[in-house]
């Protein structure tokens, strides 16, 4: 039984950090949302800062700032099916019941300079992971009752214009991230929580934009790895034998996990056709580099068990295809539509409560009104709809279902 609890350890502890980058927010501004994250090539407002930087040496000269607030639903996931249960190691019957609901806000803002000679200057704070989800009254909660994940980013950048029609950019990142972990069996046999966070950590990024004509631009980009040491607390209990008497073991003690946190890489291009301009982009995550899971414990007992030990994760690359149409009705009014296509990185053998993933389709819509010409605010929605997921490894037998996120941005812009 200790084995499989440690099992239940590993793993909930483990794909909780790991969304800092898997479960992974591209839509970092109105504009981003507003196109289901194509928004790239065509980047010619203060979020060029993060998304492109190559692109503002393009941008009209002067100050520029965006500031956001987005809204996150994750609305309940259905599941049916067998479950294994730690205390006995033998599967339920089938079962049906959901996750609760989840919601938070993530705010963000983008900052640019004005031109000094060749060069440009930007500032970006973003929020680029998190995830809050729950099981409680069910089988589920002894592998994910309850988690909660923010990650935080600040960044650098600048760019240099080469010619009118080629420039290069890039910049520095600091990432910060924390969290909370709960799991407890429903019959009683453990309850364990945890929470940690990591030092400011850092990363960079480089882009480069070429113009082989006015209408049309060709971008790519770059995000490096970065690697999270996460230092915290574990504490609780578990029961290493049921007894008559039962043999609980407790313990309050520190620990670390080392988690990498996958390189990026982008190619897009955006044509501007009168007033409108068609975008598309395509988006490699490296997700190869998650490998294993291996804790580290300041309780000589829990590090010499099997929680000590390190666990199999093997995440795959995956490929991001978005496409996205934004139209300026008038010199006040600008429209904007995105759909993509997204790839999990989860393997079905590892899949589990924490992170029911599959692959889904994004949809989204968003408008930007001008005021006055220095003035802009804006409204843009998006809705990710994953496929139902058919699931059959050692711990769950079944079918995860209505897996679904739904984001609300609102933001103003002001250049000087």
């Amino acid at each position: 039984m200790k084995k499989v609890l440690t099992g239940v350890f590993a793993i909930s502890l483990a794909s909780e950090i790991a969304l800092a980058g898997g479960y992974k927010i591209p839509e970092q501004s109105l504009r981003s949302t507003g196109t289901a994250g194509a928004y790239f090539s065509s980047a010619n407002a203060p979020d060029a800062a993060y998304f492109n930087p190559a692109n503002m040496s393009f941008m009209k000269d002067g100050w520029g700032l965006e500031v956001g607030m987005r809204y996150i639903v994750l609305p309940s996931i259905d599941f049916s099916g067998r479950t294994l249960d730690p205390a006995t190691t033998s599967f339920t019957a089938n079962q049906n019941f959901s996750s609760e609901k989840e919601s938070f806000l993530a705010p963000y803002f983008h900052y640019v300079s004005p031109k000094v000679g060749k060069l440009r200057f930007g500032l970006s704070f973003t929020t680029p992971g998190g995830l809050s989800k729950k099981w409680e009254g069910n089988i589920a909660q002894a592998y994910a009752k309850n988690f909660h994940l923010e990650v935080y980013e600040a960044s650098l950048s600048a760019s240099y214009e080469i010619t009118e029609s080629i420039s290069v950019g890039g910049g520095l990142r600091g990432v910060y991230s924390r969290g909370e972990v709960e799991f407890a069996h429903p019959g009683g046999g453990y309850s364990i929580s945890m929470d940690g966070d990591t030092a400011i950590k850092p990363g960079l990024f480089i882009s480069a934009s070429v113009k082989p004509t006015k209408e049309l631009t060709i971008s790519t980009l770059y995000r490096s790895k970065v690697d999270l040491k996460i230092k915290g607390d574990a504490s609780g209990y578990f029961v290493t034998n049921p007894g008559p008497p039962p043999t609980i073991y407790s313990f309050d003690t520190s620990g670390n996990v080392k988690i990498p946190l996958p390189a990026e890489w982008r190619l897009g291009a955006s044509y501007k056709w009168n007033k409108t301009t068609f975008e598309l982009t395509y988006e490699r995550t490296f997700w190869s580099d998650y490998e294993k899971l291996d804790f580290n414990f300041g309780d000589p007992n829990v590090e010499g068990s099997s929680f000590g030990e390190a666990k199999p994760k093997d995440w795959k690359d995956t490929n991001t295809y978005r496409f996205a149409v934004l139209h300026e009705f008038n010199d006040k009014l600008t429209g904007m539509a995105g759909i993509a296509y997204d790839e999990t990185p989860v393997p079905e053998r590892t899949l589990g409560f924490e992170l029911p993933d599959s692959d889904g389709w994004i949809l989204s819509a968003g408008g930007i009104y001008k005021p006055e010409p220095k003035v802009e605010i804006g409204v843009a929605y998006l809705y990710f709809m994953k496929k139902d997921r058919s699931v059959n490894n050692d711990r769950i037998q079944g079918k995860f279902k209505d897996i679904s996120a739904h984001m609300l941005t609102l933001s103003i812009g002001y250049s000087f």
